[in-house]
């Protein structure tokens, strides 16, 4: 009971702000329900007043890290396809391990589809089929979370004064990851270009409503 009551004395929102600033100085690995409790002057028990268990903890964070309000689009021919994923990538950069937070409540099917519904809404923006764009989303999300999630590693890395070999498959191996980012969603859009000018090559050759 006592427990009970001391979490009440915090907000749900005052422990995910908590939890978040946690991830941010120290990174994923250290955020635990015991560790949360003690920067709120609490038992572990009281947070279970506000989350169940750990992993609703996380996709509550991952809510709040993809919520961020997408910035205006900028230059003539940045398409709505493009400044939505640059902004995904933004938010995820946002916080320590934040495409990791992300990619794990995604795959226990937890958490609001915020990311996905921006993405499939931004696809449609730029005159595509609903029903292709909602598909499109799913893949240019799991491309975002991955991209940053490399990108995220090697910062740690970096910090931890880990030496690694140059790779063509790091997104930091003498390019600007920026610049390489939107190559990758450059390819993507250009992949979803191809698909509306030949409709037989949609997967089970369903045709496009936006067929040329």
């Amino acid at each position: 009971m006592a427990g009970t009551e001391s979490g009440r004395r915090h907000t749900r929102d005052d422990v995910a702000r908590a939890a978040l600033r946690i991830l941010d100085d120290d990174g994923l690995p250290e955020l635990t329900m015991r560790r949360l409790a003690a920067a709120l002057d609490l038992q572990p028990s009281a947070l279970y007043w506000h989350f169940p268990n750990k992993q609703s903890l996380l996709a509550d964070l991952a809510d709040r890290i993809v919520a961020q309000p997408a910035p205006p689009r900028t230059g003539r021919d940045a398409s709505h396809t493009h400044g939505a994923a640059a902004a995904l990538r933004d938010a995820l950069l946002a916080y320590r391990d934040g495409a990791e937070v992300v990619s794990s409540t995604l795959a226990l099917g937890l958490g609001s589809t915020t990311a996905h519904d921006r993405l499939t809404a931004a696809i449609v923006a730029d005159g595509y089929d609903a029903d292709l764009a909602a598909r499109a989303a799913t893949v240019l999300l799991h491309f975002v979370i991955g991209h940053v999630s490399h990108e995220q590693q090697r910062m740690q890395y970096d910090s931890l004064g880990v030496v690694v070999p140059a790779a063509g498959l790091s997104p930091q191996n003498g390019g600007d990851t920026a610049d390489e980012f939107a190559f990758g969603v450059e390819l993507f859009v250009g992949g979803l270009e191809r698909l509306r000018r030949a409709p037989s090559n949609l997967p089970g050759g369903t045709a496009s409503p936006l067929a040329e």
